[in-house]
């Protein structure tokens, strides 16, 4: 019908449509008005209608009509402009709401740091203070803690006794090789995850990833750390050499092991424990003859694994995303749904080494209150409170867990130090004092003397 109308409507000689000309073939159309005009002024190539050939070509500048048979309707049209593929009365047609297109994303580019210590850094500094994370020193004090715990347990099995000034300066060039190193192996890092780390949302700005540092640029930077490193350890007796030189191994195998295995987070657990024993040499401590200091040594070891582990998975949990599409391996990404029981998994036994290490070491209710309760409790919270699924909860707890487990159980080892250096510890409420002598029971029972009859029964058969 609005067709034949259309047809027998006088129409002008030349010229665009009027509105008001179609106004009344307007009214018998059921769609809206706006959508209507946009139709009928849409300039469209003109063809034949099927079934309508009798009608003649409709004039290219008005609309086109297109018809198709279906299963519900025996006619129904749609139109070739973008604006009539749905009706704009949703409801009256019975279909659905177009969803609009998203507007492309805008393109993110790298933006030079305008706050904290890198902005006053020179330019060409920058890609490199980034590339140790100069501004992101929780690793650091991560891979400086454990060499704290074993020097503080070291001081006290020492024969004398280790000054608190002698202290104090060991743990300032542990921190300083612990800077270093923990730089050099963040470049060496990079290096080999510089194609993963392009499709990484947190890492693709990170300097090699970007092409702000070359790889050869970046290999020269780590070689020199790793001088720098060596030359801090040269401070330490020679002990403290055959100890260290081995970690590099352990540094070399841990950005290797993202590619072959799940659990990289036991070979990161092996390297950032390593100061755990760095301690006793450093201390002047001989571990292959001493067995009690190598007890707590490796138990102290241990224990550090463990939580080394455990924040290590929570970290992981910020990038599970990224890190599963772009091939990464990691424990949160094959136990998603299970990383919880592993953090009660490393916990417990975390807490168990620590205590032992003491135990073995001798130490007070000082070390066993605040450093073993701190680290119980603090765990427990972390694990309580973490949101897995919340980058910005993961990277709370990991940031400040060092300060509460790690600062924690330091407290209670320099409290421990000092007051059995000081000798404020009596016998009666060091429960483990005696663990922490060189000789076993055995030992001291045939160093006693001998009583009076068996000297005189040896001195008859001497006869």
């Amino acid at each position: 019908m609005v067709h034949l109308l259309w047809r027998c409507m006088p129409k002008p000689a030349s010229g665009p449509v009027s509105r008001a000309t179609l106004q009344p073939l307007c009214r018998l159309s059921s769609r809206p008005a706006s959508i209507r005009w946009v139709h009928l002024q849409s300039p469209i190539r003109s063809r034949a209608l099927p079934d309508t050939g009798h009608l003649g070509p409709i004039d290219r500048d008005v609309y086109t009509q297109r018809w198709s048979r279906n299963a519900e309707s025996t006619r129904s049209f749609s139109l070739s402009h973008k604006a009539e593929k749905r009706p704009r009365s949703a409801k009256r047609a019975g279909q659905t709401r177009p969803v609009p297109r998203a507007a492309p994303a805008a393109v993110e580019v790298y933006q030079p740091p305008t706050a904290g210590i890198l902005s006053y850094l020179p330019p060409s500094w920058v890609p490199y203070a980034e590339l140790i994370r100069l501004d992101k020193q929780i690793g650091t004090y991560y891979l400086f803690l454990p060499c704290a715990f074993s020097t503080l347990v070291a001081a006290t099995m020492a024969t004398p006794m280790a000054h608190p000034l002698h202290v104090l300066t060991t743990c300032l060039w542990f921190f300083a090789g612990a800077f270093i190193m923990r730089g050099a192996g963040c470049t060496f890092n990079d290096l080999l995850d510089r194609d993963f780390d392009k499709n990484v949302e947190r890492t693709r700005f990170r300097p090699i990833a970007r092409g702000a540092i070359t790889p050869k640029q970046a290999l020269v930077f780590a070689g020199v750390q790793c001088l720098g490193g060596l030359v801090v350890l040269l401070q330490f007796p020679l002990a403290c050499l055959a100890w260290g030189i081995p970690s590099l191994i352990l540094v070399g195998l841990y950005p290797l092991a993202k590619r072959v295995t799940f659990f990289p987070q036991f070979v990161l657990g092996l390297t950032f424990s390593w100061g755990a024993v760095m301690g006793f040499p450093a201390m002047g401590i001989d571990l292959l003859s001493d067995k009690m200091a190598a007890s707590a040594a490796i138990m102290l070891y241990s224990s550090n694994f463990c939580w080394t582990v455990l924040y290590d998975l929570i970290y992981a949990h910020m990038d599970v995303l990224d890190d599963a599409a772009a091939g990464v391996k990691s424990m949160a990404v094959r136990y998603t749904e299970q990383t919880k029981l592993f953090l009660v998994a490393m916990a417990l036994p975390q807490v168990s080494f620590l205590g032992a290490a003491g135990m073995f070491a001798g130490s007070g209710l000082s070390y066993l209150a605040i450093g073993c309760g701190s680290a119980i409790t603090s765990l427990a919270a972390m694990i309580w409170r973490v949101n897995l699924s919340s980058v910005s909860s993961c990277w709370w707890w990991f940031r400040y867990g060092c300060l509460f487990t790690g600062g924690g159980i330091t407290l209670g080892l320099s409290g421990d130090y000092l007051a059995r250096y000081t000798g404020f510890y009596p016998s009666s409420v060091n429960p483990f004092a005696k663990l922490g002598q060189d000789s076993s029971p055995l030992t001291q029972i045939s160093s006693q003397p001998a009583s009076a009859s068996e000297s005189e029964s040896t001195s008859v058969v001497s006869k």
